[in-house]
């Protein structure tokens, strides 16, 4: 069993619970291990790093170098602590200055960090660590009737291209295919979901998020798929907002990837947090009972 430094952040701890139990829930039926970051702390993503970059960068080489002392990749879900550790690492490298700081606040801790250790994403460790076809042969209960649209958002592929193409991601669309499911052409995959701006400029942020609404249902979508917290939270929160202002949308449900690998594996969809959503599933839960299960 293969065992990654599991780096889980804030938001997975919150509000994306239902992330954190399918990520578990598939990971180990991958007989992949993840082990938790032992006294992590905030990534310092966005409001940090709009507001004090440096504390921003010392908090992030923090977990960096915690991560360091046990010698594996350092996993991460969320987008936005992906983005911030992968820029951390690289501003690090980089900017002599910036380095000096962050070496002093961890001396002052009793740490250090040399640089070593790799960030990486679950969507990516599935794809290049497990391979689709294991991931095929792993699949239970095909998910033909998921019709999905795969919403990378703006972080994971951007500005950093560590695994997939910056503008027209594919690798949550290979890893549906294999699954059962038709993946929907989405060319807004990577739009910006307005991230903070639905609860700060609301009228802007709401608006982001209903083009990635109507780009999905106009295209058949039951569902959309996405890899980040924050996204799903903006899409499935202001649904039923963004539907009083515009009657011509329908609810549909804001899964995370993990969820639906989970369910092609067979696992329950209690085990997945499927139950914690606003907008449900149940319909297309449901539909995996009239799929002939593959041998």
């Amino acid at each position: 069993m293969k065992t990654y430094t599991y780096y889980p952040g804030c938001s997975i701890k919150g509000t994306a619970k239902s992330y954190e139990a399918s990520l578990l829930q598939v990971f180990e039926a991958l007989e992949l291990k993840l082990e938790e970051l032992p006294d992590w702390n905030c990534c310092g993503a966005t409001f940090y790093m709009s507001v004090d970059e440096t504390t921003s960068f010392v908090l992030s080489s923090r977990n960096l170098a915690l991560a360091e002392t046990l010698g594996r990749d350092i996993v991460t879900p969320c987008s936005a602590c992906y983005l911030t550790l992968l820029k951390t690492k690289d501003y690090i490298q980089k900017y002599p200055a910036i380095r000096e700081k962050v070496d002093a606040a961890l001396t002052a801790a009793n740490l250090t960090y040399s640089g070593s250790v790799r960030v990486r994403h679950p969507l990516e460790v599935l794809y290049n660590d497990v391979g689709l076809e294991a991931i095929r042969n792993r699949t239970r209960l095909p998910l033909r009737a998921f019709k999905v649209a795969p919403y990378y958002g703006c972080q994971i592929v951007r500005p950093f291209q560590e695994f997939d193409d910056a503008t027209y991601p594919e690798t949550m669309d290979h890893l549906f295919h294999v699954l059962g499911a038709e993946v929907i052409d989405y060319p807004v995959k990577t739009r910006c979901c307005g991230g903070s701006l639905t609860g700060t400029i609301a009228d802007v942020g709401l608006r982001l998020n209903y083009i990635l609404l109507k780009e999905a249902l106009e295209r058949g979508a039951n569902c959309i798929a996405t890899v980040c917290p924050l996204c799903q939270f903006n899409l499935e929160v202001y649904q039923q907002k963004i539907i009083k202002r515009h009657k011509e949308l329908a609810e549909i449900p804001i899964l995370y990837f993990t969820q639906l690998l989970g369910l092609a594996f067979g696992i329950e969809a209690k085990d997945l947090g499927l139950k914690q959503h606003i907008v449900s599933a149940q319909e297309l839960v449901q539909s995996l009972h009239h799929v002939q299960p593959t041998v």
